[in-house]
């Protein structure tokens, strides 16, 4: 079986501001570096659009459709100082969580090794009923919620390495048991949730935040002291990866020093996690990651190590 991509053109109509930094040139960047002659074994598969009814499963259907209501004939709207829509945009974002949901289905039915979904917009910072941080919908938690609605997976996991706290993921599954949250971050930061103490109803919420500044050494050690025990004691049957390349030390957005070689290593070890508890089940999806440069490279070293399992 083959690693498997999930893109969509529509994702590239999904405008936003002049200067804004959650732009279309993000996912040329990921396409261009993954021309490479090593990615040319990448399965690739076009986004479908997601039901309503799925992502009903992680918002109100009435939020879904104030969503969709919002989106603009022509021009661009504000849904919050972040986060705005153009036409294209309720396009794209069917195909982010239809990219996830596919990807689900693929690689539980094991069909593709595991995947990479590589879309627009993100998902992590919108909460069950708030769109926010560039976000409409949360991928990731639609993506888990859907696997276990749909082929019986009783615990999944999200972790999530993006240089912004997930709020939006964290928020949905506060109070279930079923689903565990991980993430390592900068803080303070955008949105400014994820302290240590912030670990849900049935402590299946796991923070690491690390400081401005912080680089390999502080971020590997949240891996290996925080998060990867806790995802081996869940001991999940499915992991979802948010995958955010923002703590790369050239991005504009944080002050975390992290490289290429740092994904690749979280990748492996995530993986690790998912071969001895979940049968090497795993999907990432793409969240942030705002130098051109930087997400090319970064996500490419995602995709080679997801390659060599």
């Amino acid at each position: 079986m083959s690693t498997l991509l999930l893109s969509h053109p529509a994702c590239l109509q999904h405008l936003t501001p002049a200067g804004h930094p959650e732009r279309p040139d993000r996912l040329r960047a990921i396409e261009a570096a993954l021309e490479a002659e090593k990615f040319q074994m990448l399965a690739r598969v076009e986004a479908p659009r997601a039901a309503l009814e799925v992502i009903a499963l992680c918002h109100p259907m009435d939020y879904i459709e104030a969503v969709r209501d919002a989106t603009p004939k022509e021009g661009i709207v504000h849904l919050d100082a972040d986060t705005s829509m153009s036409p294209g945009s309720f396009e794209a974002a069917l195909r982010a969580a239809g990219g996830a949901i596919h990807a689900v289905d693929e690689v539980v039915g094991k069909r593709a090794a595991n995947a990479f979904v590589a879309t627009r917009p993100p998902g992590h910072h919108a909460e069950t009923a708030r769109p926010m941080g560039f976000c409409f919908f949360d991928n990731a938690a639609i993506a888990a919620r859907y696997a276990q609605n749909k082929h019986g997976i009783a615990r999944a996991a999200i972790v999530d390495f993006d240089v912004h706290h997930g709020n939006g993921s964290q928020e949905i599954f506060w109070s279930d048991k079923t689903v565990m949250y991980c993430s390592t971050h900068q803080m303070p930061l955008f949105p400014g949730t994820g302290a240590i103490g912030e670990t849900g109803d049935y402590n299946t919420v796991v923070n690491a935040p690390l400081r401005p500044g912080d680089g390999a050494e502080k971020f590997r050690d949240a891996f290996d002291s925080r998060i990867l025990p806790r995802l081996a004691e869940f001991a999940p049957e499915l992991v979802i990866i948010s995958a955010g390349f923002d703590a790369h030390y050239r991005d504009p957005l944080a002050n975390i020093n992290l490289d290429e070689a740092d994904f690749a290593w979280a990748t492996q070890k995530i993986m690790e996690i998912a071969d001895r508890h979940a049968g090497g089940r795993v999907v990432s999806l793409l969240e942030g990651g705002y130098d051109l440069q930087a997400l090319g490279n970064s996500a490419a070293a995602h995709v080679n190590a997801l390659m060599r399992g």
